[in-house]
């Protein structure tokens, strides 16, 4: 089997969401991530550019339903009409029908939903499958494994293409920008479980993947260098936020005061002004605080129940 990456362009910046295009015997072919319906055009010019006609793909993989993910997959029934959708079983309802998704993500994202992301459709169900983890699951005539990986999500898997060793990382493998080592931790609201997370990643390394394909961005094969540095940020972050949360700061204070620690950590690990842009449209400060905040709140048990983004 044959990957290759398809750049969406998100908001026409290369090298921040990626949809990968999994490439067998006979013409077959599958898609891991669908990204937004922004970037549907990208992703339908990515199929051609290979030279895949629509019909040819026979599945679709979503390691979760956060709209930068997942959003552009009721499009894509139309435009792919042999597809089958995968998607974690906690995802499932919320991709046939996502007014409680849209609802949430609209509290984060208030008057940029549609610039960022589009319209949402629903999936007919009759085009899903529900998976839970611990699936091998045909894929481009190979087959896929389904790991359940939360900690970024409740609903997120992870996918190992078990010949190559490719894992689609989705956003528990953490974001990465191509040309760069470092790693930052997604923490979007309001899922984050941070010993999920760590769980999660232990689990990754028993997989003994050769490769890692985050969705943010790309493939690295410095597997262990990777995951070792996404695990030290989450714990750092982590406890940067709640020792500034017991002091009593505001969330824009701390907001501000980890954008001036991740970028000082960015810098010294020799990224420039164009890097830092990348990585903050990748996964924003502000969003990545309100995340660990909630986490830590909801730990001290004084979290309101959330809803999925």
């Amino acid at each position: 089997m044959r990957i290759e990456t398809i750049d969406l362009n998100f908001m026409e910046t290369p090298h921040t969401i990626a949809s990968f295009l999994l490439l067998g015997d006979g013409g077959r072919a599958a898609l891991v991530e669908t990204g937004p319906t922004t970037c549907l055009k990208s992703l339908l010019g990515g199929l051609k550019e290979h030279g895949v006609a629509p019909e040819e793909v026979g599945e679709v993989f979503l390691t979760h339903i956060h709209l930068d993910h997942a959003g552009a997959s009721g499009h894509l029934t139309e435009a792919l009409p042999n597809a089958t959708f995968y998607v974690h079983g906690v995802g499932y309802p919320h991709m046939a029908d996502p007014s409680k998704l849209l609802r949430s993500a609209s509290r984060i994202y208030g008057e940029n939903m549609d610039v960022l992301w589009g319209e949402v459709r629903p999936v007919p169900e009759e085009r899903m499958v529900a998976l839970e983890g611990g699936e091998r699951v045909p894929a481009a005539g190979g087959v896929l494994e389904a790991h359940y990986t939360p900690g970024h999500a409740y609903h997120h898997l992870a996918y190992l293409e078990p010949d190559s060793g490719a894992l689609f990382a989705g956003d528990v493998g953490g974001i990465r920008l191509p040309g760069c080592t470092y790693v930052r931790p997604p923490t979007p609201p309001p899922e984050v479980d941070i010993e999920a997370w760590l769980r999660s990643l232990d689990l990754v390394r028993s997989l003994s993947p050769r490769s890692l394909w985050p969705t943010h961005f790309g493939s690295y094969e410095d597997v262990e260098r990777h995951l070792s540095e996404l695990e030290r940020r989450l714990r750092d972050w982590s406890a940067f936020v709640e020792e500034r949360m017991r002091r009593g700061l505001s969330r824009e204070r701390i907001a501000a005061e980890l954008e001036e620690r991740g970028n000082a950590e960015l810098r010294a690990a020799g990224a420039g002004a164009e890097d830092l842009a990348s990585y903050e449209l990748a996964g924003a400060y502000w969003m990545l605080v309100d995340g660990l905040m909630r986490y830590v709140a909801k730990r001290r048990g004084g979290g309101a129940a959330g809803s999925l983004r």
